[in-house]
């Protein structure tokens, strides 16, 4: 992969997390993750069609990127990280609505997320 020289630390982390997101199975990894407070391998091996070492290398991805936490123990469990959640919605929020003035046609998605907590 090809370095990019003069990104700031935030391009980077951003382009660790979209790297790690950009497999479809991290990425329903994540919103399995979304809908419960936290589980452990086999229950995601229950609801994707993958073995349990693939599933164990996806969420190994996701924890390095950030983007999940857990997996220490005999049956480890993992949830998402918050933080880094909302850390992100922040990053695309702001790529699109910098210093918080919308360039966004129609429904602005300033007013969209108005109401969001993560900001």
């Amino acid at each position: 992969m090809k370095t990019i020289e003069g990104l700031t630390t935030d391009e980077e982390r951003a382009a660790a997390i979209f790297r790690a997101l950009g497999n479809p199975a991290r990425v329903r990894i994540v919103l399995e993750l979304a809908r419960q407070d936290a589980c452990v391998t086999s229950d995601l091996v229950e609801v994707l069609p993958l073995a349990q070492s693939t599933v164990s290398e996806h969420l190994k991805v996701l924890r390095e990127a950030g983007i999940v936490r857990g997996g220490v123990g005999r049956e480890p469990r993992y949830c998402l990280e918050p933080d880094v959640v909302r850390w992100l919605a922040k990053f695309c929020f702001d790529i699109c609505c910098p210093a918080g003035e919308c360039s966004c046609e129609g429904e602005s998605a300033c007013e969209a997320t108005a109401g969001c907590a993560c900001g």
